[in-house]
């Protein structure tokens, strides 16, 4: 594992940490590396995974940020056989197609997930449909989610959703601050599901989408799906992947 390419946030942690790996291992071009190592919190990790899909190369994560729930954590020593020993998580995102008012279409992958917030002093008004058939006709809420598996311990957590299985084949939906219905519990649906979310009053609620950190603003409706041709290869020290990352989170 020869071919390896350093990326780091711009924090003082990740600088200082690229430049003692860089003495050590070197930094090859990351368009000819077979694995790229990159030295941040949870954000950059994200950062790196999307800037990098197009090389289908495996991104393996060392925390120099705060949480680190996508990252290893750090040492500069043996990196080499825990590349090596390293278990590969493969990550299918979801895709966001957003139409604004501006008659601008927006469109974006998302690793964690695709959240709606109110951009104005009232809650907002979201009509909520899955395969084409209307589920929720009102929900007044400061925002909704659809969370991936990996990322439900994320955002969607914050907001009183469930943790999911790595492995599951489920997105959580999950409202935040929900008025009416009061006290919406959210819904469990299948990784097949298309989910469509309309804006209700959009001109007097206005409504932000973000798939992870791409946003879209002035909402009028949000077309969410998972892509099953699109992968995030992710490594993980063994005994420390996703899964028992995510059990262990239960149990905190």
């Amino acid at each position: 594992m020869s071919n390896i390419a350093f990326i780091a946030s711009r924090s003082v942690n990740a600088q200082k940490s690229l430049l003692a790996l860089e003495k050590i291992h070197g930094n090859t071009p990351i368009e000819k590396a077979d694995i790229i190592v990159a030295l941040g919190g949870d954000g950059f990790m994200l950062e790196a995974l999307h800037s990098t899909f197009h090389l289908n190369c495996p991104v393996y994560g060392m925390n120099r940020g705060t949480v680190g729930f996508l990252m290893n954590e750090y040492s500069s020593d043996d990196l080499l056989k825990r590349l090596n020993d390293a278990e590969e998580a493969v990550i299918h995102p979801l895709k966001m197609q957003a139409q604004c008012t501006n008659n601008v279409d927006v469109e974006a992958l998302a690793i964690n997930e695709v959240s709606l917030i109110r951009a104005g002093a009232q809650a907002a008004k979201l009509q909520i449909s899955v395969d084409g058939r209307i589920r929720l006709p009102e929900l007044v809420c400061d925002g909704a989610l659809l969370s991936t598996p990996a990322g439900s311990t994320a955002y969607n957590y914050s907001a009183h959703g469930p943790i999911l299985p790595i492995g599951a084949e489920i997105l959580a939906m999950t409202a935040m601050s929900a008025f009416r219905p009061r006290r919406w519990r959210g819904a469990l649906l299948p990784k097949s599901a298309h989910v469509r979310i309309d804006v209700l009053e959009p001109e007097k609620r206005p409504v932000t989408a973000s798939a992870d950190s791409k946003k879209a603003y002035d909402i009028l409706s949000v077309d969410i799906f998972s892509t099953p041709d699109h992968k995030h290869r992710i490594l993980f020290d063994p005994g420390h992947g996703l899964e028992e990352r995510l059990i262990r989170e239960q149990f905190v």
